[in-house]
């Protein structure tokens, strides 16, 4: 190996080099101890598994690698989550008990090879975004020493941004997979509702809790998503789905982002001003920002910890804190004490309205893609949250406490640093199985921010060039008019698990017709060789079994029949009939329907 193993990147692409090149995963086990050392933070870590233990699980992988995953990779836990051979305390240590089995996400990342190292830091029974809120030492901020690091899940943040390990597992409720990693300049992939399993795992509120990944990169953590998650049939709360597929970033995004009266940064401008640049950034890779009202948004956060919602939390620990009051965190006691005012019938109402509002306000993935907010409105010192732990605890969950109850999935990523150095994170948000479509674009939103990651001086890398052909299970189809990415009927492909793949022109075997009809659609018409153009498409992969229900919605005189592209493949696409065409308007000279719609946008 060339590089020393003391500057080594911890992250999934340079362990992997290393261990191709001949590195001892032994090696790499005690690297993780010296580091942790080294970094002289007793917070992050609440229990660790012993050095030669480690070693021994090391040692068990084999001589080299194997092909799994995760081979040699080191991780931590948020100690809420099982794993056999340590406690779960849930940063309680009178709560604390020894757990017969692992976790099924812990089992799931063992299986693909990873070594784990500790159980790591969090605000007590994971009942806050501060990472304060904790008997142990308060994990330090990488970025910062004086920030909070972000809570719940502080040391899984903490512990990714120091280095010490290339990822952690952690939890999310209402923003404690996001707030951290956005406080320490790393990534926090917060997953569909139900794509990772929860049993296992000390809930807050299990019907909307998930087990989420901290990392370096989008990549690493998307990868490490794809070993967690997925159907678990011995889980009541597990989804019936499967990780989608990561693909390339399509050329046009429709981004929802807070309208003038939804913008909240407690005054600071500072932030405000890095949440700007980070627009612009989304801008130049394709995203269109459509401004949105997020006041309806803001008032399902405030049914987390307002309404009867905090009962699932008193049920998770009901026997004990009925039992050992004095035992939790003042705060964190005061929280949760608080279902105490709740009746039954309080918790049905609030049931039957959220499925009201998830409804409502799930319409807006007819008009946007996404939607872009900042992670928090702005960071707070330590100091501070001491003085008022409540409510600028409440304000970092501004734009994360209504994601998981809406059904939400989410991406947080480094933007944009404020002027002063001070982290400035951005979450994406998508609907339910948009996982993938949120990572091709963070990952780009990431590269572009140029902001360090964590405390390890190096910045995001450029995206990976991803395969651009559909995978097992999925059906290539071509699109030409309203379908492509960013246009009105794209939401079509997105819902059905369409995932873009890439943009090319036809053969130029092709005349591009405007058909006739209440709603202006192109018609794409073969010819004879000699008479036809190149027109721009985009290619998407559709799951197969969405294939056939996505086609039999194609109104005449359209069909499908198989193109072909100026990149030498050929692909299912949208055609017309020639009667169909027949003195349609030729508007091939346009190159594509996109060109022509911005012709009549300019008109």
């Amino acid at each position: 190996m060339t590089t020393k193993l003391s500057e080594l990147a911890f992250d999934l692409a340079s362990l992997k080099a290393a261990y191709a090149e001949g590195l001892d995963p032994v090696a790499v086990v005690d690297e993780v101890y010296d580091r942790i050392e080294a970094r002289n933070d007793p917070g992050v870590f609440i229990s660790l598994v012993d050095r030669e233990t480690a070693r021994a699980a090391a040692r068990a992988l084999g001589p080299k690698p194997d092909g799994r995953p995760l081979w040699g990779v080191p991780f931590g836990i948020k100690d809420s989550i099982d794993f056999a051979g340590l406690p779960t305390t849930a940063a309680c240590r009178e709560f604390a008990y020894e757990p017969a089995r692992h976790a099924p996400s812990v089992e799931r990342t063992l299986a693909a090879g990873a070594i784990a190292i500790g159980k790591t830091n969090l605000d007590q029974f994971a009942t806050g975004l501060v990472g304060v809120r904790t008997p142990y030492p308060i994990p330090r901020n990488t970025v910062d020493p004086t920030l909070v690091p972000g809570g719940s899940s502080s040391g899984s943040a903490v512990a990714v941004a120091a280095g010490l390990v290339p990822f952690t597992l952690g939890t999310d409720t209402a923003g404690s997979g996001r707030v951290p990693a956005g406080l320490n300049n790393i990534v926090g992939v917060k997953p569909t509702v139900g794509l990772t399993p929860t049993s296992g795992v000390v809930y807050s509120v299990r019907l909307v809790d998930g087990v989420t990944v901290f990392a370096q990169t989008v990549d690493d953590g998307y990868a490490v998503l794809g070993v967690i998650g997925g159907y678990d049939p011995d889980d009541g709360f597990s989804r019936d789905m499967a990780v989608p597929p990561l693909g390339p970033l399509p050329p046009r995004t429709r981004v929802a982002i807070p309208d003038a009266a939804s913008r909240r940064f407690g005054g600071n401008a500072a932030a405000e001003a890095a949440f700007d640049g980070t627009l612009a950034d989304v801008r130049a890779l394709g995203g269109e920002t459509v401004e949105i009202d997020f006041e309806p948004y803001f008032a399902v956060a405030r049914m987390l910890y307002e309404g009867s919602w905090v009962a699932s939390r008193y049920h998770q620990i009901r026997d004990f804190i009925e039992a050992s009051p004095e035992a939790l965190h003042p705060v964190t006691r005061e929280i949760i004490e608080g279902a105490r005012t709740f009746s039954a019938a309080d918790a049905y109402g609030d049931v039957y309205r959220l499925l009201e509002l998830r409804r409502e306000l799930g319409r807006v993935w007819d008009k946007v893609d996404c939607m872009l907010v900042p992670t928090f409105p702005r960071a707070h010192t330590v100091e501070a949250v001491l003085a008022d732990p409540i409510s600028l605890n409440s304000e970092l969950g501004t734009y994360t406490n209504f994601v998981n109850l809406l059904d939400y999935c989410a991406l947080a990523v480094p933007g944009r640093p404020r002027a002063d150095g001070i982290p400035a994170g951005v979450t994406l948000i998508g609907p339910a199985g948009a996982d993938g479509r949120l990572a091709a674009l963070g990952a780009a939103i990431h590269a572009a921010g140029g902001v360090a990651i964590g405390a390890l001086g190096r910045p995001a890398p450029q995206p990976v060039v991803r395969p651009a052909v559909a995978e097992a299970g999925e059906i290539e189809i071509v699109v030409v008019g309203a379908h492509l990415s960013g246009m009105a009927l794209n939401g079509e492909l997105l819902k059905r698990g369409g995932r873009f793949l890439r943009a090319v022109a036809t053969a130029p075997l092709y005349r591009l017709h405007l058909l006739d009809g209440a709603t202006p659609r192109p018609g794409l018409l073969r010819v004879a060789d000699g008479s036809g153009a190149a027109i721009e498409t985009e290619v998407w992969a559709l799951p197969a079994a969405s294939f056939g229900p996505f086609v039999a919605g194609i109104p005449s005189p359209l069909g499908v029949g198989t193109l072909r592209l100026g990149d030498g493949t050929s692909a299912l696409g949208f055609l017309v009939e020639a009667a169909g065409a027949a003195g349609a308007p030729d508007i091939t000279s346009f190159g594509g329907w996109r060109a022509y719609a911005r012709s009549l946008k300019a008109a």
